[in-house]
Formats: C-alpha cells, structure tokens, sequence
C-alpha cells in the first residue's frame, strides 16, 4: 500500500474493534505507517451532562476513556508493538465524526470493524462503519467480524449462545465429556 502514512482505527474494546485493531497493526507494518488508534467517548448521560461542564468530572472522564483505550489496546495485542509507531489518541465526541476528524490528511487510511450481521444488527450496531464509510475522505476498510461470531450469532441457531450460560450439568446432557 504505497502512500499510506498514517493507518488511523477505532478503538472502542468491542469485538469488532480489536479485530480491526490487529488488522490495521498488519496494514501498518506493512506500509510503514504510524498506527494512530483512536477511542472517542462521550459523558455519562451523553453530551447533555457536559453542558454545564466540571472541570474535575471532564478529568475524570477523560482518565477513564484513557483506561479503556489501554484495556482495548492490550486485549488486542498483550502488549504494544515494537516495531510500528503507535501515537493513540482518546477525544471527546461521537465515534464516527471524531475517526473521520481525524483521519482527513492526504496518506491516512481508516480502518473500522463492520459490525454484526444481520438486519436488525445492522441497524442497531454498525453506526459508526457506516457513518465513516459515507463521510470519510479518505480510503476506509471494513473488518468484518470473525467468522465464529458470525455463526454464533445468525438466527434461531445463535439463540443458545446469545440467551443460556453453559453450565457444567448442560455441557455433560449435551454430550460433553469431562477427562481428567
């Protein structure tokens, strides 16, 4: 990918978004860009609760989206990459409009989990992939989810998973076998 300079990708800690977190690690170390990822949050309650804003809340709040940038960032890889130049970012603001902000040099691509599949979860969840694929100004990759939530999740054949625990006695009913 020749004049990539900057691989900007959502950050949120969501299934979706440390898949795209290790793709757009690869597309950087593949393009010797800087790996730019980016968590976007908004007040508890929404910006309504920053209209009389404290300073000490903002802080606070803004530690916090911190801490989650991290957590994500360490779920997806353990530990950062040595060998690709990682600049994170956490600001305030809706996700879409804060990736597309921020991804608007000439060089930059954008790269965003797809979200779940499926009508209704496609209307509820892929917001911020469609928000970035329709205002973005520059390229945007799409990671769509893994194949295993894909199959876990589609139709009556998901509902097990999404709605029961497994419990030890329902794994051995099932079938399952206990070795020691």
């Amino acid at each position: 990918m020749s004049g990539v300079r900057r691989v900007i990708v959502g950050a949120s800690g969501s299934p979706g978004s440390l898949r795209a977190l290790r793709h757009a690690e690869d597309l950087a170390r593949h393009s010797d860009a800087t790996l730019t990822p980016v968590l976007a949050w908004v007040p508890p309650g929404g910006d309504l609760a920053a209209r009389q804003p404290c300073p000490a809340m903002i802080r606070i709040w803004h530690e916090a989206a911190w801490q989650r940038l991290w957590a994500a960032l360490d779920a997806a890889w353990g530990e950062l990459p040595l060998d690709v130049a990682v600049q994170p970012v956490v600001q305030h603001g809706q996700p879409g409009q804060v990736l597309v902000e921020i991804a608007c040099q000439p060089g930059d691509l954008l790269v965003v989990g797809a979200g779940r599949r499926g009508t209704l979860s496609r209307m509820c969840y892929a917001r911020v992939s469609r928000y970035c694929l329709a205002h973005a100004q520059c390229p945007v990759v799409a990671v769509p989810p893994a194949i295993l939530a894909q199959q876990a999740g589609h139709g009556l054949h998901g509902w097990p998973f999404r709605r029961r625990a497994m419990t030890v006695d329902r794994f051995l009913r099932d079938g399952g076998s206990v070795t020691a």
